[in-house]
């Protein structure tokens, strides 16, 4: 359906949603910032429209390139949001994206996040899966009601003031917490049928690592290499990567993090006059945890910039200081800016 703009796109989705249709759109940035209205309506109507977010940095300045700004921005909307590393990764979640959103269990919208650019314009080796396997997989859409259902006759978008308002939001929430089940079995099922094999986070030499870094999408892969690479020095280092940041896994993750000493969080948004989302979510997780490590943010990468292996190096090389000084003399700072 060609419409005038992303919120009419959103829009259209969601009527044709509503009428029994499985429907998806792609936006990224400033275009999401237009669905926003619809973004809430469409997880409150319990919707499941399917959204591919190429994650691109939000004007002004004008920008064309990566971060994670659109993305982090609509955390609190009531979609779900799966992330991916590479073009695999986009490609194995869109293909699950529609068994889980349309679960009975969960009903709600789902996006799929992945680096523009750095992903969406790049050319990678990758196993595409035949169309009657994935259909076989995904199966038919069965929607829970019908506009066109005469017989039931029901109503979108209803008024709910102080009487029924808090139940909706409430309903929202437990079906996002069953989603964080669904993912598992739906991840584990296609793992069983495709071969590729994924968690709500991916743990990447973590199971003795006393210096950790928690990063999104692209960057993971860059930093596996300085893993490696400081892995054949003897040095206890690893990654965590999100790739479910709604619903978030608290206590998966506090328990994946249970032996680290010291944990660097990097964050490719900017969350003014406070620390970044990933950050206070990794924070969250750890409060209640047996084990406190150490832990502090670092935002990267805003506007596209890039952060090379040697920065990774440098970040490690600076938890190290830190962890050898028993404090953390910056718990927040920018990475790679001119000048400072």
């Amino acid at each position: 359906i060609t419409v005038e703009s992303e919120h009419s796109a959103m829009s259209a989705c969601l009527g044709a949603s509503a009428a029994g249709a499985r429907v998806m759109t792609a936006t990224s940035s400033n275009g999401l910032a237009l669905m926003w209205e619809m973004l809430y309506i469409a997880s409150s109507m319990r919707q499941p429209v399917l959204l591919t977010l190429v994650n691109r940095a939000i004007s002004a300045p004008i920008n064309i390139h990566c971060d994670h700004g659109d993305s982090m921005g609509a955390r609190d909307s009531g979609w779900i949001q799966l992330y991916a590393e590479n073009n695999q990764e986009a490609y194995d979640n869109m293909l699950m994206a529609p068994v889980i959103a349309e679960h009975m269990d969960v009903r709600l919208p789902l996006m799929v996040c992945l680096d523009g650019f750095i992903i969406s314009h790049a050319i990678e080796t990758m196993q595409i899966e035949e169309d009657d396997k994935v259909r076989a997989f995904i199966g038919e859409h069965t929607p829970y009601c019908s506009l066109l259902d005469t017989e039931k006759s029901p109503t979108w978008g209803a008024l709910g003031l102080n009487t029924y308002y808090i139940e909706y939001k409430k309903a929202q929430q437990v079906a996002m917490e069953n989603a964080k089940t669904v993912i598992q079995d739906v991840s584990k099922q296609f793992g069983e049928l495709f071969g590729r094999h994924y968690e709500l986070f991916e743990s990447y030499r973590l199971a003795d690592a006393e210096r950790v870094i928690v990063a999104i999408n692209s960057v993971a892969g860059e930093i596996k290499e300085v893993v490696d690479e400081l892995r054949d020095k003897g040095e206890k280092v690893g990654l965590l990567k999100i790739r479910v940041f709604r619903p978030f896994p608290y206590a998966e993750i506090a328990e994946a993090l249970a032996q680290a000493k010291i944990i660097t969080v990097l964050d490719r948004s900017a969350s003014m006059g406070a620390y970044g989302p990933l950050f206070t979510e990794i924070r969250t997780a750890l409060y209640d945890a047996p084990s406190h490590p150490m832990i502090y943010n670092r935002t990267f990468g805003l506007g596209g910039r890039e952060l090379f292996m040697e920065d990774i190096k440098a970040i490690f090389q600076e938890s190290e200081r830190y962890l050898q000084a028993g404090k953390i003399e910056t718990v927040f700072d920018y990475l790679c800016v001119r000048g400072g």
